[in-house]
């Protein structure tokens, strides 16, 4: 058995206000299948480059076992699959890559095709081939499911039920309850480990969230008395100190030791009763600082009178002339959200270009209404740049309703100021989503969205779809999100 040990660790980019960690320590046992989670921009990845000793830090960081990070850096993207899968894993033959793709269930044909030509699931499946050739060294896996689709997500999973122990970041919840027996979790002010998967370490969330939630609520009540206590009893003990100075009748008889005496027990009790408070709200600081807003998005859909909005008969889309898959019939109406499922580079995406109206070559009928206001999200994040201001001008989108919706989501003000091309890829993530809840539309088109989003994030999407119903359609392979969101399949077969 081997550990990674981390003593007091601390660090925090240059030019950043707050540090990302701060006299952090814990240990890790390597023969661990360690899930490691939290939001967006809360120093998942940054923890994985400093176990790789990649960044300057203060405290200690001791390991003996030898790291691979995954995605692995690429140089140079603009040559053949093949070269960049011999650079990672120099001594592989190519009877073993083949055999690697083979249970990807891949063609071997995207070996020999341009790295940058690849979709972002072929990319995945070539740099999950190299790690699987590479070598048995401890492997530090950074969101590994990202354009994965679901098949190749379940052979993922096959691989890793056969490592020693690792450290994955995923934002996959069946990935995750299916691969990992630890847990690590990066809170809002500390980080915790526990035994056990995804789904065992949110139960216990929930359960000490609730428990804090009831026990602040019942501290507030028994402040809220105890200062109502307190002020009385003060407000008499000064009235009763008013009366051994007040002047009566001669009939008049009073005991001024009595009054005095009288007068210090109740201040006294005052005294008491104002240390009960601020034990109380001693007790009340050191509740909720982990516990994660979880507020509803909201999204204002437009109902068009138009019927079907969408409708395709036969419908196959051709590459070069041959089509791809085998033919699919649906119709989209209003209220109707729709999953489309299959393969990396089936044609999903090409499915929802169709509906933007794109040049797609297609067989059979497809017809979109006219008029209809359509609201997209791209898989792709490139294409983003400026600041969070002139992105929504520039979109025709209420700014403070879209940085109102991004702080739901967990940016805060301090990344208001922040170059949207130097976000972190989940942020730049939520930037999309929030310019397209900010947007009313009869049809909302998502490719791909939840690629890179914490679980929290994924959670309240999930919630704002189910409460306000948009017509939606979408390409994803989160099978959770499927399984809450969708009403109607559309798996494409080859």
């Amino acid at each position: 058995m081997s550990s990674i040990s981390i003593n007091n660790l601390t660090f925090g980019y240059d030019g950043n206000y707050n540090n990302i960690f701060e006299n952090v320590s814990f240990n890790i046992d390597t023969n661990w299948k360690l899930g490691l989670i939290g939001r967006n921009g809360k120093g998942k990845t940054t923890l994985l480059k400093l176990l790789q000793e990649k960044y300057e830090h203060k405290g200690t960081i001791t390991k003996k076992v030898d790291v691979d990070y995954f995605p692995f850096e690429i140089t140079n993207k603009d040559r053949m699959a093949i070269e960049i899968v011999y650079e990672i894993a120099p001594n592989v033959e190519d009877w073993e890559i083949i055999k690697e793709l083979n249970l990807l269930n891949t063609d071997a044909e995207i070996l020999y095709r341009n790295f940058n030509l690849l979709s972002g699931g072929e990319q995945v499946k070539i740099l999950l081939i190299s790690l699987f050739l590479k070598g048995n060294n401890f492997l530090l896996i950074d969101e590994p499911t990202n354009h994965l689709d679901i098949e190749t997500r379940n052979n993922l999973v096959n691989y890793l039920e056969n490592k020693k122990g690792f450290i994955v970041v995923s934002h996959d919840r069946n990935f995750l309850d299916k691969i990992i027996n630890h847990v690590m979790v990066i809170n809002n002010t500390n980080i915790e480990i526990q035994q056990g998967n995804f789904s065992s370490w949110k139960e216990n969330k929930d359960r000490q969230d609730n428990f804090e939630l009831t026990q602040n609520e019942q501290l507030q009540k028994n402040i809220n008395k105890l200062e109502t206590a307190a002020k009385n009893s003060a407000k008499w003990s000064n009235e009763a100190e008013k009366t051994k100075s007040k002047k009566y009748n001669s009939e008049t008889t009073i005991d001024k030791g009595y009054v005095g005496h009288k007068a210090a027990k109740m201040m006294k009790s005052s005294k008491v009763i104002e240390q009960r408070i601020e034990k109380a709200i001693n007790e009340k600081t050191n509740l909720l600082k982990n516990i994660d807003r979880n507020d509803t998005l909201k999204i204002v859909p437009l109902e068009s009178n138009k019927k079907p909005l969408v409708l395709a008969k036969n419908l196959q889309i051709k590459y070069n002339g041959q089509t791809i898959f085998k033919p699919i019939s649906f119709e989209v109406n209003n209220g109707d959200r729709i999953a489309i499922v299959g393969k990396n580079g089936i044609g999903k995406s090409s499915i929802l270009k169709l509906i933007l109206e794109k040049e797609i070559q297609y067989k059979g009928e497809f017809k979109v209404a006219n008029d209809l206001k359509i609201s997209y999200v791209s898989q792709s994040t490139e294409n983003l740049k400026g600041n969070l201001k002139s992105f929504a001008q520039n979109n025709r989108i209420d700014e403070s309703i879209f940085k109102a919706m991004l702080v739901k989501m967990g940016l805060s003000n301090l990344d208001f100021d922040t170059n949207i091309q130097d976000m972190s890829e989940g942020q730049k993530k939520k930037v999309l989503i929030a310019k397209s809840i900010s947007e009313q539309a009869n049809i909302y088109i998502w490719d791909e969205p939840l690629n890179y989003i914490d679980i929290i994030t994924r959670i309240q999407i999930e919630d704002a779809i189910l409460k306000y119903k948009p017509t939606i359609i979408f390409v994803e392979h989160d099978e959770t999100f499927i399984e809450k969101v969708a009403t109607k399949i559309i798996d494409l077969e080859k």
